[in-house]
């Protein structure tokens, strides 16, 4: 592979450059970003060079903003509580569109062999972890580097292992040994977990709490992400991931303690910081959409690091099967949210739509303004 000095890119002498031959060896290598760290690289490849696309320099640092923490303890015995919540959950998801939330109900024991589950599956022998290498987007266990790879200006710092868990999960054989119970009990737990903040995210809306899972499906699909973001020999050179928004209704993320999420709040990146035994939650693009733009999904990124493995594990919640077979279900704001004062601010937008220009646009811009009226 190519691989051009931090020195060069900045005095700009870097002249013939094939960044295509230098993305396709990549690919066909099958081994990630962790086959090149297990090669000895010990300088970035110029393919994942971020340029100004992600300004490292416009960090929170010193900011007095810190990403609303929810405690869900009472919520389904206490009438007071749970009004409470509902109305952090609204705030958070109104002036946030991201929130953690704690006393969630999945046991810290599930969280941390998710965790290690995780990295045993990036840690294992570059052979076995092959097998599972495509971009075959009608599998159900997909082990890839980059999805949107050909696409993106540059390549993100971080490997994957997707798994479809609803509505229609891989059979038990078909997920990778080293990880395939945690996988299976960690997917329950977070699925009932959704099913519990779609509830509050209904009420939030002012709506019966069953709205948002039986009249739009809302916790229907579930894709699984199991990221591997390998220590960073140039951490300024490129992202662990690069800033976008996420395309599905929330995204229940649990991180480990090495950090490097951030969050774009007042015109700032924030770091959402980890909190043993929390989840992150963020709203994503079809929420927005629904809701008229009274929930908001925001702009997000990850930070390369020196540090690492960094671990995250993202629960993406979605009605189709995330397959690649869209649906053709249509989306549009609520009706119930709806008024003369209220008037729709986006069309009518199958999900079929929506996902091909989220693809299309390139990461990093939203997808609404597309559907906006």
């Amino acid at each position: 592979m190519v691989a051009t000095t931090t020195d060069e890119l900045k005095a700009g002498t870097v002249s013939s450059y094939d960044r295509k031959s230098e993305i396709k060896a990549f690919d066909e290598s099958k081994s990630g970003v962790q086959g090149l760290i297990e090669n000895g690289v010990m300088k970035v490849p110029r393919m994942f060079y971020c340029g100004q696309s992600n300004d490292h320099s416009d960090v929170s640092g010193k900011s007095s903003f810190s990403v609303p923490i929810v405690d869900l303890t009472g919520i389904n015995c206490d009438t007071i509580q749970r009004d409470a919540v509902v109305s952090k959950v609204q705030q958070a998801c109104e002036k946030w569109g991201f929130f953690q939330v704690i006393n969630h109900g999945i046991p810290t024991h599930v969280l941390d062999e998710m965790i290690k589950g995780t990295c045993r599956f990036h840690q294992q022998d570059v052979k076995v972890r092959k097998e599972y290498y495509t971009r075959d987007p009608s599998r159900k266990v997909i082990y890839v580097s980059n999805f949107s790879l050909y696409h993106d200006p540059a390549a993100n710092w971080r490997d994957s292992l997707g798994c479809v868990m609803a509505p229609h999960p891989p059979k038990p054989e078909e997920l990778p040994q080293v990880c395939r119970d945690i996988v299976i009990e960690y997917s329950k737990q977070v699925m009932a977990l959704a099913s519990t903040l779609f509830g509050l995210l209904s009420e939030a809306l002012g709506l019966n709490c069953s709205h948002l899972k039986e009249k739009l499906g809302c916790e229907e699909g579930m894709l699984l992400l199991c990221h591997y973001y390998p220590a960073c020999p140039e951490p300024e050179l490129t992202m662990g991931n690069s800033k976008h928004t996420d395309n599905d209704f929330i995204t229940i993320l649990l991180q480990d303690q090495i950090g490097g999420l951030q969050v774009l709040h007042d015109n700032q990146w924030i770091d959402v910081t980890p909190i043993p035994g929390a989840l992150v939650i963020n709203i994503g693009d079809l929420l927005q959409l629904v809701t008229n733009d009274k929930f908001i999904s925001v702009q997000h990124r990850v930070l390369a690091n020196h540090q690492g493995p960094r671990i995250s594990v993202a629960s993406l919640f979605r009605t189709d099967d995330l397959s690649g077979k869209c649906s053709s279900i249509v989306y549009g704001p609520i009706k119930e949210l709806l008024s003369d004062e209220n008037p729709p601010m986006y069309r009518d937008t199958s999900l079929q739509d929506y996902l091909t220009h989220y693809y299309a646009k390139g990461i990093g811009t939203s997808s609404l303004l597309h559907f906006k009226l």
